[in-house]
C-alpha cells in the first residue's frame, strides 16, 4: 500500500507553443506525517530509441509533507530543442512526471506529447515545409484523457 497517492494532474497551457513553460497542477494524498520530504521530476523524452536523451527538466522537493491532501503547482522550462535529435522534435513523444521518497520512486504519470506545426506555418508552407525543423512555429500538445499511470511499491521507513 502506498502512504502517498497522487489524486489528479491537470495540464496548464495546453496547447501551447514548444517553447513556453511546463506546467502541471498537482493534487496529492498523505495518509500520514512524513519524516522526508517528497521529491517530484518532470522528464521529457527526447527520443524514443536512446534514453541518453532524455531531458529532467526540473525537479523539486516539497515538505513537510503533513497528513492530509495537498496542492501545487509545478512548473519547468521547455525542453531543449538543440538536446533532441532533429528527427524526433516533430511528432509524438511522452512527458512525465515521477514522485520519489528517499529517492526511490513510487508512483509515475505518464503522457503522450505531439509536436506539429501551427496551423498558421502549414498553411504557409504547405508547398514544402522546411527539412530542418522550425521550432519556433511548432506547437506542444499533451494529450490529457489517457494519462499512464504507475505504481511501485516501496519501503516508506
Amino acid at each position: 500500500m502506498s502512504i502517498v497517492s497522487i489524486l489528479s494532474v491537470n495540464v496548464v497551457d495546453n496547447p501551447c507553443s514548444f517553447f513556453n513553460t511546463v506546467q502541471f497542477e498537482i493534487s496529492f494524498e498523505s495518509e500520514v506525517d512524513l519524516e522526508h520530504d517528497l521529491e517530484w521530476k518532470i522528464t521529457y523524452v527526447s527520443s524514443a530509441e536512446k534514453s541518453e536523451y532524455d531531458q529532467v527538466l526540473d525537479s523539486v522537493q516539497l515538505g513537510p509533507i503533513q497528513k492530509g491532501v495537498s496542492k501545487f503547482l509545478f512548473q519547468a522550462p521547455a525542453p531543449d530543442p538543440e538536446q533532441i535529435p532533429s528527427d524526433d522534435i516533430l511528432g509524438v513523444t511522452v512527458i512525465y512526471l515521477s514522485c520519489l521518497y528517499q529517492e526511490k520512486e513510487f508512483s509515475r504519470v505518464g503522457f503522450f506529447v505531439r509536436n506539429e506545426y501551427t496551423e498558421e506555418f502549414k498553411e504557409q508552407h504547405k508547398e514544402e515545409l522546411p527539412e530542418t525543423p522550425n521550432v519556433e512555429n511548432i506547437q506542444r500538445y499533451i494529450l490529457t484523457t489517457k494519462p499512464r499511470i504507475t505504481k511501485w511499491t516501496i519501503d516508506w521507513d
